[in-house]
């Protein structure tokens, strides 16, 4: 599987590159959408993106680099790499979210509906985001044979490029991407068509849905994180399920919290960031 995409001698564009991009720029495009609907003035939403975007791709790469210290440490110039893989959605989740906390706190906006708009966007983006991935011949599963990969219906071109020194693996990123978009579907549906949708539900059920998902992803993948004997990944997906049972048990006992009547500023800001 070739990694670039485009080689014009001096520069090399990578299809990761290329993923990461494209999952940037639909997850901003139906961010921007759903925020003007909400009244979020343009110089928020510049903001939110433009600094959310940055501290989690940060995130994620120090949370990467952080579980390979070893290797980093031998070869420090591949920290900033980023182009031959190595961002981890957790640790750019987490990151993310902390700016997320501490901008809605200085401009006093609602946290939960504001995230129940990112986790839409969110969830679309990992989905392509993944493919990267696949041409950078990482994230797969266990060896397999070709007629088990036949039987799952899995394209040809997939089954493929998962044929990795010398067998062919489960494409866990192919996977994991198809569970990513049905995700998107249900959220985008419930907040479309559900009219008694509260705050924070459908930030509860992005954490409880992808945690499910990526906790039986990782038990595939043979390139996790390791925390010990420990996969790590499981370990933050079990948290993401139970912050998701607690958030939607949280939502339920809330009275007159309908995410429609919700509105995201709260009152007038008096500075800018």
């Amino acid at each position: 599987m070739d990694r670039v995409a485009l080689d014009l001698g001096i520069i090399q564009i990578y299809w990761y590159s290329i993923f990461i991009f494209l999952s940037l720029l639909l997850g901003g495009w139906l961010f921007a959408q759903e925020t003007k609907k909400n009244n979020l003035p343009e110089e928020h939403l510049v903001n939110l993106f433009f600094y959310a975007v940055i501290i989690g791709i940060l995130g994620a790469r120090l949370y990467y680099v952080l579980f390979n210290i070893n290797y980093y440490l031998a070869n420090p110039l591949e920290i900033i790499a980023v182009w031959n893989g190595g961002l981890a959605i957790h640790g750019g989740i987490i990151a993310a979210a902390l700016f997320i906390i501490y901008y809605c706190k200085k401009y006093n906006l609602n946290f939960l509906k504001l995230l129940d708009i990112i986790v839409v966007s969110l969830i679309i983006g990992q989905a392509i985001g993944r493919w990267g991935n696949f041409f950078n011949s990482e994230a797969y599963g266990p060896a397999t044979n070709l007629t088990t990969l036949k039987n799952l219906k899995i394209p040809t071109f997939i089954i493929n490029g998962m044929f990795i020194l010398g067998k062919y693996h489960h494409p866990t990123f192919y996977y994991e991407s198809l569970a990513c978009f049905v995700g998107f579907c249900v959220l985008l549906i419930l907040r479309k068509f559900y009219k008694n949708l509260k705050v924070g539900q459908l930030t509860s059920i992005y954490l409880i849905w992808y945690g499910i998902v990526r906790f039986f992803i990782e038990s595939l993948r043979t390139d996790s994180l390791m925390l010990g004997p420990i996969k790590i990944a499981q370990i933050i997906s079990l948290i993401f399920i139970l912050a998701g049972i607690f958030l939607i048990i949280f939502t339920l006992k809330q009275k007159n919290n309908l995410y429609s009547k919700q509105k995201l500023i709260r009152k007038k800001e008096s500075s800018k960031l």
